[in-house]
């Protein structure tokens, strides 16, 4: 089957893992991403993930709970690598092969970050799955996204959100909000238009790295990206 996109990145935000909790991993929302991500590698996609880690702990809460900020952002760092050894655990229960990179050295649960290293699992076929972020407190893990998806010279990042691409206003807060089919990198900056944080934005401007925001919880969304459907938002040029 030919594929509009051999490489890609898909950013999974810790909260998609929750599901209707409020807080921790649904089962079913890990064996959904596990299951997706399953199809793309038997058509022959390359898959590296990035997942956030909100489910657990967010370093931006750490202010209002008196840990100091630094402190609070390696804590969602490690919440990342719990995320990621549960997908982890998900895709190897189904048949995936997959490994997980940690940005911040623990050896006994993850393989440390050397470029090359990843670069050769997804030419073998394995599912990577980048954890603890960038390593380095002040980074969202949209940066790490951002940065691995250039490192590894994928062909797109894939944003998977809980909406169907990008909208002039939270279509979740106002019912007047209009969906964008397609945007430059410079009218979502004149704009204001959330899709990731400046940093991340600015990188995949730089680089000349397409982002692609989409709902990923509904069924065969990424697979049919993959199949060149137009979904969700591009963002591009």
């Amino acid at each position: 089957m030919r594929v509009k996109y051999k490489r890609i990145l898909l950013k999974l935000s810790g909260e998609s893992l929750m599901g209707d909790k409020q807080f921790g991993i649904s089962p079913d929302m890990l064996a959904n991403y596990a299951s997706q991500i399953k199809e793309l590698v038997e058509i022959g996609v390359e898959v590296a993930v990035v997942i956030g880690g909100g489910n657990i702990f967010r370093g931006l809460q750490a202010a209002q709970s008196g840990i100091e900020r630094v402190q609070g952002d390696y804590m969602g760092m490690l919440a990342t690598v719990i995320n990621g050894m549960a997908l982890q655990s998900s895709l190897e229960a189904i048949g995936v092969y997959s490994r997980l990179i940690s940005a911040i050295e623990m050896k006994q649960v993850a393989e440390p970050y050397i470029r090359r290293r990843a670069i050769r699992h997804l030419e073998k076929g394995r599912v990577v799955i980048f954890s603890a972020g960038t390593g380095s407190p002040y980074f969202t893990t949209d940066s790490a996204a951002a940065l691995r998806a250039n490192e590894i010279n994928a062909d797109v990042i894939l944003k998977g959100t809980r909406v169907d691409g990008i909208y002039s206003a939270d279509p979740e807060k106002d019912p007047t909000a209009t969906k964008f089919d397609r945007l430059t990198f410079a009218k979502v900056i004149s704009q204001g238009l959330s899709v990731m944080d400046m940093t991340a934005f600015t990188l995949c401007q730089e680089n000349n790295l397409p982002i692609i925001v989409f709902d990923i919880n509904i069924k065969d969304n990424l697979k049919r990206i993959l199949q060149g459907d137009r979904i969700g938002t591009l963002v591009e040029g």
